[in-house]
């Protein structure tokens, strides 16, 4: 049997991780700036995340939803104790895109609309409503396009007004900071302008979080910039440091009822022991404060050099856009200064490193950035 060949292959096979740094198979070292599409949020094999999953492993994986499990709600009480949501409630599953399925699903059923307002470059999965509403249309399928999705422009908050005055919206999907889209971020006023017209409307507010939250901009959700609350956060991502798990946080509006929502796998034993060690490094090692000392001398040194059009960005969610392609110089960063970026369309080069991403590490980057930049 052969693999269904649904992504482009660099000809590297990594096969060992510590830290912000990653080997392949024939024994390079590289560093990581891109962190596996941002999962890596504590850094490659982390003792804390090593010893708390081994441990695990060794006493039971994985049993029924039917029966308790403490280890979901000692997670839960430290994810709301470290997000500022003590109030909200948390349901476990496994992907960013069943998080925001089930987030759209519970809105609907909330309120009783069908419709959805999303945004313009937005990502969001690629699952049946997920995908609907991710702003891509090569990628919708016949079977998922019967659901009613308006995209908007980022930032006009008189267009989202004028669709919601129409009364038929259960919810507006927007990112913290759009990640595949290019880091583009919503401005603090537009985020504000939202929850007020959401909660004006009856329409639910859904922040997907999933690859800007867990201290990636350098607070713990990127939409706390703007001093609101969603009704729901979607995570995903660097809430489990590689191991897949995801989350929906639900505001205490919303009340449970047996059969609403379900899930086999979501907050399996294994997956709560990544969880809560992730949010024990995440603490004892302050990687928020990390973040933001590392992210400001980066766009500080980034913005220094005359080849990049526009550094965006908050935390070490950063935008590097050129007026060229940027696929030659990823490639020549990968395979002549080995270390690993990521790209949101072809003008921009997009870091996610690890949250523990040392000053040293830093300066290294700009250092082999510099190189091939001047090459």
């Amino acid at each position: 049997m052969n693999l269904f060949d649904v992504y482009p292959l660099f000809n590297i096979e990594i096969v060992k991780g510590e830290g912000c740094k990653v080997w392949d198979a024939d024994g390079n070292e590289y560093l990581d700036l891109y962190g596996g599409h941002a999962v890596i949020s504590v850094g490659h094999c982390h003792p804390h995340y090593v010893k708390m999953i081994t441990e695990q492993a060794s006493k039971l994986g994985f049993y029924s939803n039917s029966v308790l499990n403490s280890l979901q709600v000692e997670l839960a009480q430290k994810l709301g104790e470290a997000s500022g949501y003590p109030d909200y409630s948390l349901f476990l599953v496994n992907s960013g895109a069943e998080a925001n399925e089930n987030a759209l699903k519970l809105a609907s059923f909330h309120n009783g609309k069908p419709r959805v307002i999303s945004f313009k470059k937005s990502f969001h999965g690629r699952t049946a409503a997920a995908v609907k509403v991710t702003d891509n249309p090569k990628i919708v399928a016949p079977i998922n396009d019967n659901i009613p999705v308006t995209y908007l422009p980022l930032n006009q908050i008189d267009l989202v007004k004028e669709e919601l005055q129409k009364g038929d919206v259960c919810a507006v999907i927007i990112e913290g900071i759009q990640g595949i889209g290019g880091i583009i971020m919503p401005d603090d006023s537009f985020m504000q302008g939202l929850r007020a017209l959401c909660t004006e409307h009856k329409a639910v507010l859904i922040l997907d979080e999933i690859q800007s939250g867990y201290g990636r901009s350098g607070k713990f959700f990127a939409h706390q910039y703007a001093g609101i609350k969603p009704d729901m956060i979607t995570v995903a991502k660097g809430i489990g440091n590689g191991f897949p798990m995801s989350g929906l946080i639900i505001s205490p509006e919303f009340k449970a009822s047996y059969g609403l929502l379900g899930t086999t796998f979501g907050g399996s034993h294994l997956a709560c022991a990544a969880g809560i060690a992730v949010l024990d490094i995440l603490k004892s090692e302050d990687l928020l404060a990390n973040v933001n000392e590392v992210a400001a001398y980066l766009m500080h040194e980034l913005k220094q050099l005359p080849q990049i059009k526009e550094v965006r960005g908050r935390g070490l969610m950063i935008g590097i856009d050129f007026e060229e392609p940027v696929k030659e110089i990823r490639t020549k960063l990968l395979f002549e200064e080995k270390v690993f970026t990521g790209v949101a369309g072809a003008h921009t080069i997009r870091l996610l490193p690890p949250l523990n991403l040392s000053m040293s590490e830093a300066v290294i980057f700009i250092e082999r950035f510099k190189k091939v930049l001047n090459a």
